[in-house]
């Protein structure tokens, strides 16, 4: 229920959508006579467009989240390494069978480095079919004909194909791996999704070093900074969903704060 009502939910707060809706219901009021209500929705829709596509708030942001777990040092030994899913394409993999990767692909790519550095690690991927209406593969399905592209040998894949959301993967895959006392298992994600993924992999009890990849931002943007309305309008998408879902899983009690970092 938590995956339906969340997507539900995120469809029409996003501010594209938002702003969809709030000029649609602006030309509905118009049509009734209802001046001012149909103003205020069309300003309304203005304002969130402009403040997400024109304003360096969506990129300060992310980086706020980006930058809550620094890169530690590597480890000299790394016994796993879990990369979660939501970096494949997988409407399409499942009809044209490749492994094509969308604007998170560097979580598996730099999976695919931290293998072959580690040679003896085994490689969780975390991630089933997250696609509501398109259907598709999920990122542990695809995940194989993508390591086995890079050179890493299929039997060191431990595929976790069920879980749909951040609190799955933390679940389903402790339950697969069961880790030991004294490994050391890195944590590949995207920074700016870093504070819920290790929040929830240490509310289910295993612990992880964490490996923050695919940066958005560089930490420089400002006032003064010339936006390009596209990048921006996706970085602020994306910050807002980060955001609401760190704030709807402390409020679900299935993490402690609503803005997790390395001191818990």
């Amino acid at each position: 229920m938590f995956f339906y009502v969340s997507k539900i939910l995120w469809f029409f707060v996003q501010p594209l959508n938002l702003t969809i809706f709030l000029l649609l219901a602006g030309l509905v009021a118009a049509m009734f006579g209802r001046r001012r209500l149909a103003t205020a929705g069309s300003a309304l829709a203005f304002l969130i467009l402009a403040v997400s596509t024109w304003s360096p708030l969506g990129p300060m942001m992310l980086n706020r989240l980006e930058e809550r777990f620094p890169r530690p040092p590597l480890p000299e030994k790394v016994d796993g390494i879990i990369v979660l899913g939501g970096s494949l394409d997988g409407a399409v993999n499942l009809v044209r069978g490749g492994y094509e990767m969308n604007s998170s692909g560097d979580r598996m790519v730099e999976a695919a480095v931290l293998a072959r550095r580690f040679p003896t690690a085994k490689v969780v991927i975390s991630g089933g079919s997250i696609e509501t209406f398109r259907g598709g593969e999920g990122d542990a399905d695809t995940a194989p004909r993508l390591f086995a592209a890079f050179g890493v040998a299929a039997d060191r894949l431990i595929l976790e194909n069920k879980s749909r959301n951040t609190y799955e993967n933390a679940v389903f895959t402790k339950e697969l791996v069961t880790p030991k006392p004294g490994e050391t298992w890195l944590l590949v994600t995207s920074a700016f999704h870093m504070p819920r993924a290790k929040a929830l992999f240490d509310k289910a009890g295993f612990s992880t070093v964490p490996w923050p990849v695919d940066y958005r931002t560089s930490g420089r943007e400002g006032i003064t900074t010339f936006p390009y309305p596209g990048d921006w309008l996706e970085v602020s998408t994306v910050a807002i969903r980060e955001w609401i879902g760190l704030i709807a899983y402390w409020l679900s009690g299935r993490i402690d704060r609503p803005f997790p970092g390395p001191g818990g």
